[in-house]
């Protein structure tokens, strides 16, 4: 089966990839036969299928081959946003402001997609995150935190605006606000996100956005006490 091509940019294995995926052919072959099927060298397919594997596009394993991967925008954005901050980590501020617009954005049909099972993982990750607040040894919810933003715009089906919001908890991460530990600060956190989630699942978007808004402008207004060499 031949598919037409368009006129862009794509490197000829781009292409094949892009193929394989109309076809629906998740397995790709060996180097050799790809290097025959598409002309090129041999040095020239294993550099194009590591920018592919980079991109998210392909996963490479030893013992089960090559295969196409279920589109992620994360990838591309994460090593590109990763690039800029590694040069300018001012830029990690700019990034954290497309995020927000972005959330509030899609704040209003992202909620109204949730479901009763989302409803009950939301009221699950407070009571987790409050449990880890509340306890003798305490930990910082932060796979928690991460998990409740990302799940409450995970019904949007739309991988541009998850890949964005996805990269923006990686960057977080490696700005090393995940280890900030001020108890009376994440508690308040947690506060706003508890209130959040009620709002949600009573059907209050007004009150859910307010919620939202309040709890970013806390983390805004916070001081940054992380030095930047943790993101060097």
């Amino acid at each position: 089966m031949t598919i037409k091509r368009s006129k862009d940019t794509h490197s000829p294995f781009i292409h094949y990839l892009i193929e394989q995926n109309l076809i629906g052919k998740p397995h790709l072959p060996a180097l050799e036969q790809l290097r025959v099927e598409l002309g090129l060298s041999l040095s020239t397919v294993r550099e194009q299928l590591e920018v592919a594997r980079v991109l998210g596009f392909v996963e490479v394993k030893p013992k089960t081959g090559t295969r196409l991967k279920e589109y992620s925008f994360t990838p591309a954005v994460l090593n590109s946003a990763s690039y800029a901050i590694e040069i300018e980590p001012s830029l990690f501020t700019q990034y954290a402001d497309l995020r927000n617009h972005l959330e509030s954005a899609y704040w209003v049909q992202s909620v109204s997609l949730l479901t009763p099972m989302d409803y009950h993982r939301l009221q699950e990750l407070v009571s987790i995150a409050q449990g880890k607040l509340s306890s003798r040894q305490i930990s910082i919810p932060h796979r928690e935190h991460r998990e409740l933003h990302l799940l409450l715009y995970s019904r949007l089906n739309n991988p541009f605006v998850y890949g964005i919001l996805e990269t923006y908890w990686e960057l977080y991460e490696a700005k090393g606000l995940a280890i900030y530990a001020d108890l009376s600060y994440l508690k308040e956190v947690w506060h706003y996100h508890e209130e959040l989630v009620n709002a949600v699942i009573r059907g209050d978007h007004e009150v859910g956005y307010k919620m939202l808004s309040e709890h970013r402008n806390m983390l805004m207004q916070r001081k940054q006490l992380v030095p930047s060499q943790l993101f060097e």
